[in-house]
Formats: C-alpha cells, structure tokens, sequence
C-alpha cells in the first residue's frame, strides 16, 4: 500500500471528480478528494465504506492557502504525490451580453486559477515522482459559442494545458487536458434542467481520464476530446 500510486482530485466529492476516485480507488490508487463542500465529502466517504486510502480534505480550489494545505496534507498521510486532476469547475450558463456579472467572477477564480493554484502547489512533489497533471477542460475550450463565458474560462484552461506541458516537460512531468462534451452531472443543477440530447456518464469521462493518469512511463498524452455520440459540436 506504502508503494501504491497517489492522486488528488478537486471537486470530487461528485460527478466527474467522484467518479475518477472511485475508479482510481478501484485500481488501488491512493486518493486525496477536496471540495467546498463538508456535509457532501462526508456523504462520498460513507457511501465507499471510508476505505483506507481515501482522504477528504474540505477546502476551495481557488484559494492558494487551501490548495496547498490539501497537497501538504496528501503528503503528510500518504507520503507522496503521483498524479493531481483539476476537476473543480462551475458554469453560470449566461452570455456575456445579457448575463448576470455577479457570478463570474467566482465562476473565472475556480475554473482558470483553480488549475494553475493546484499547478503550482504540487509541482515539486510531482516532480519527485515523475508523475501527471489532468485538466478537466470542455469541448467549449475549443469550439467558440455564442457569448459563452464559461467557454472563455474552458479556452483558458486550453491555454494553460499547453504552457503547462511546455515548462514542465523537461522535469518529467505529463500534462493531459480533457475535453468532456456534454455530461449528466450536477454541473447541469443550476442550469434547471438537463440538455437536450445524448450525454455522456461521469463514470464514461472517468475512464478516459483514468487512462490518461496510467500511461506508460514517457509518453505524454497531451488533449482528449471526449464527445458523446451523436452530439455534433
């Protein structure tokens, strides 16, 4: 267990971020969730039973001083770090021209700075191991919509996969983004409803980002879009 592989996912006390841990977990992978939310990490560990290698660290992956106490924390119980997925993220669902400003700016502080905060709180320890860093983007990374200003957040989350993998390449240290197209989660509870159309599982995205984690030693996957079928864009 001592040798096992350790991860830290944001966001994962649900959806995407809930479903990577199990899976990982499942592989025997040692896991550190983090989240906002303290009554919603309890209820994930009590549903897995509180297995042994599962930490659950209450903390907002905008705030450095936290992102660093959860990565000082895996350290402490688990005494290394292969592996972090920056999956925190959240979308208003308005457009730039018509939406209301008031939430943007919590939505810009998790989606753009969460990933770089966690970047830059566990580098020197994936640097030791070798080992990855996820991103959990979107196909609206990508694609431009519409007055989207989550999709601005997700093409920055884009950019910061690329100028990640460029700098820490030379340390040994692989940077994967993922690209989900459209998936059932709670991402979807503020919108009010479900989208039209085919979607995706949490546990069908996890898969990919769980082979993104357990590539061979060397190889660096760098961008996984992951659509459903039958979603054209």
């Amino acid at each position: 267990m001592t040798d096992s592989p350790v991860a830290l996912i944001t966001g994962g006390g649900s959806g995407i971020g809930a479903a990577v841990a199990r899976r990982l977990l499942d592989a025997g992978h040692r896991v550190t969730v983090t989240g906002r939310g303290e009554k919603r990490l309890h209820a994930f560990a009590e549903e897995l039973g509180r297995p042994e290698g599962l930490l659950t660290v209450v903390g907002n992956a905008a705030e450095y001083d936290q992102v660093q106490a959860a990565v000082d924390a895996t350290l402490k119980e688990f005494g290394r770090l292969d592996a972090v997925v920056a999956n925190a993220g959240f979308a208003t669902h308005d457009t730039v021209a018509d939406g209301d400003p008031a939430g943007w700016s919590e939505m810009v502080l998790t989606n753009v700075l969460g990933p770089a905060l966690l970047i830059r709180a566990s580098i020197d320890a994936l640097k030791e191991t070798r080992g990855r860093i996820v991103l959990v983007g979107s196909v609206a990374g990508h694609i431009h919509t519409p007055g989207n200003i989550y999709g601005a957040t997700k093409w920055a989350v884009t950019g910061l996969a690329e100028n990640t993998r460029r700098q820490v390449t030379e340390f040994g240290v692989g940077v994967t983004l993922i690209s989900p197209g459209r998936v059932e989660t709670p991402f979807w509870d503020s919108y009010g409803s479900l989208p039209p159309g085919h979607l995706l599982t949490a546990d069908q995205l996890a898969e990919s980002i769980v082979w993104a984690i357990g590539q061979p030693e060397g190889v660096d996957v760098n961008t996984v879009v992951v659509r459903p079928i039958g979603q054209p864009v």
